[in-house]
């Protein structure tokens, strides 16, 4: 939790340093009609976060890592169904194999994944907040955030999600069960500038009007898990599964279909 709270305040503080203009910025923040979807964001990254902790203790990385990004599929439906966006076969192809992709490309054991039935709620729960969070950034990019206000939406998610999380901290501080380490707080400095640009320039390309947000999102997604398994081999030496390689190739196709619909 300590690690994840730095890397809040670090990806907020990325975003006013860098993207906003004076202090007159920060006190219209509350008055802006996009508000309440960030503190509803902000509330929802903590309990993602602690859902996906849960079901990492009980169901292991791999599971977490799925239902992550298998949430893909609800923003993109919701731009299919809500957005009335094109459903061409080239597309739901494309959109199809990219969900096998992130499937086979995220399994690490040759037996697959494994979920106890009492514990199967909670990778559900993970896939569903992780889906929400993506459809309500999509919603209030659409409807709310102006051209203009970019840098500010996004670092005030993290503001607030910081904000929320501190809470949560005091409270543990006052029970007497938080124990602040200074790797916890090197990792969320690290992970901080990184995921400030993840979600601004994820922003940034669902304005872009060349693309459709269920293309933007299925490519998104894809690449991540392309990069992340690219960077595993590079730095950690990871060794990839046939399953891992076989997902992987059909990300590169997933990719190239889905980029071809549009």
């Amino acid at each position: 939790m300590q690690a994840i709270i730095v890397n809040y305040f670090i990806a907020c503080s990325v975003g006013f340093f860098g993207y906003i203009d004076g202090v007159e910025d920060l006190i219209r923040i509350p008055e802006e009609s996009w508000f309440p979807g960030i503190v509803f964001l902000g509330a929802m990254f903590i309990t993602v976060f602690n859902l996906a902790a849960i079901t990492t203790q009980r169901s292991g990385l791999s599971v977490v890592s799925v239902a992550t990004k298998m949430s893909v599929a609800i923003p993109v439906l919701f731009g299919i169904f809500i957005y009335n966006e094109s459903m061409g076969f080239l597309k739901i192809a494309g959109i199809s194999l990219a969900l096998v992709a992130v499937y086979l490309s995220s399994i690490k054991t040759k037996k697959g994944i494994s979920i106890k039935k009492e514990n199967l709620i909670f990778p559900l729960l993970v896939f569903i907040g992780s889906g929400i969070i993506d459809t309500t950034i999509n919603y209030l990019e659409n409807f709310y955030v102006s051209k203009t206000d970019v840098g500010l939406f996004s670092s005030s998610i993290f503001g607030v999600a910081g904000i929320i999380g501190t809470l949560i901290l005091i409270g543990q501080a006052l029970l007497g069960k938080l124990k602040i380490t200074w790797k916890n707080i090197a990792g969320g400095i690290a992970l901080g500038i990184p995921n400030y640009f993840s979600i601004y320039f994820l922003v940034k390309a669902l304005r872009h009007p060349g693309f459709e947000n269920s293309i933007i999102f299925t490519l998104n997604h894809v690449g991540i898990v392309l990069a992340s398994t690219i960077l595993g081999i590079v730095f950690f030496k990871e060794v990839l599964l046939r399953k891992n390689w076989i997902g992987i190739a059909i990300a590169v196709i997933s990719i190239i279909l889905v980029a071809s619909s549009q």
